[in-house]
C-alpha cells in the first residue's frame, strides 16, 4: 500500500477516535503535529513516512487519554499491521511514539524519529497554540484557573495532580520545553513560542492585580 493511501486511512481513523475531545487532544492538533513533523523531519534528515505515522498515532497510548497503555499500544499495532506496514517499519513508527509523553519529566527517545515527533508534540504546547490547550485541558478536567494564595504551595504536589491550578501548569511544563528540545529546528521555532508564553503571563499577572487600570 503507497503511503499516500496509508495516511489516508490513518487520518480517517483518528478523526474518529478523537472527533470528541475536547481537552486539546483533538485531531486538529495531531493534524499540526504531523505537519511539524514532516517539517523537523526534513531539516534533520529522518525518516517521513516514520516521524509522519508516529505523530498521527502519538496520542494513542498517552497515558492522559487512556487508562491501559498496554492495550491502546496492542490497538497501535494492529493498526500498522492491517495497512501492510513491515515489521521492521512498525518497530521504528512504535520506537517514535513510546516517549512522547512528557510525563512530568524528560525522556530523550531512543530514536531520531522519536525525538522529531518528542519535538514536534511539545512544539504544539507552546506558544499561542499551547495556552489555549493549556486552558482547554484544565476546564475540561475540572481545574481551577489561578490561586495566587495556593500556587506557591503546589511544587510538592506529584505531576499533574487534581489540585493544581491550570496557571501552575506553565511552571510544572511548558516553561520547561523550550530548553527539552531535542533537534536544532525545533529549538528554533521554539524560541518565539516561548517568549509568547513569557508576555502573556506577565499580562495575566498584570490584569490580575488591576495594575493595568
Amino acid at each position: 500500500m503507497v503511503h499516500k493511501e496509508i495516511f489516508k486511512n490513518t487520518e480517517q481513523w483518528i478523526q474518529k477516535k478523537f472527533s470528541g475531545d475536547a481537552t486539546g487532544h483533538d485531531v486538529w492538533h495531531i493534524k499540526r503535529v504531523v505537519q511539524l513533523a514532516d517539517k523537523i523531519a526534513r531539516e534533520e534528515q529522518a525518516d517521513i513516512f516514520i516521524c509522519q505515522m508516529a505523530a498521527y498515532l502519538h496520542d494513542i497510548p498517552d497515558e492522559k487519554l487512556t487508562d491501559d497503555i498496554d492495550a491502546a499500544k496492542q490497538e497501535v499495532l494492529s493498526f500498522l499491521d492491517d495497512q501492510g506496514i513491515s515489521d521492521d517499519k512498525i518497530d521504528a513508527i512504535w520506537k517514535a511514539i513510546k516517549d512522547v509523553s512528557f510525563k512530568g519529566n524528560h525522556t530523550t527517545p531512543e530514536t531520531v524519529e522519536g525525538r522529531v515527533v518528542q519535538d514536534a508534540d511539545r512544539l504544539d504546547a507552546i506558544g499561542a497554540i499551547g495556552i489555549a490547550r493549556t486552558f482547554a485541558y484544565g476546564g475540561n478536567k475540572g481545574s481551577k484557573m489561578y490561586e495566587p494564595q495556593t500556587d506557591e504551595q503546589h511544587e510538592h504536589l506529584a505531576y499533574r495532580d487534581s489540585n493544581k491550578t491550570t496557571i501552575y501548569h506553565f511552571y510544572e511544563k511548558l516553561l520547561k520545553l523550550k530548553d527539552l528540545m531535542n533537534t536544532e529546528t525545533a529549538k528554533s521555532i521554539a524560541e518565539s513560542r516561548h517568549q509568547f508564553m513569557e508576555d502573556f503571563l506577565q499580562q495575566f499577572y498584570t490584569e490580575w492585580k488591576g495594575d493595568d487600570c
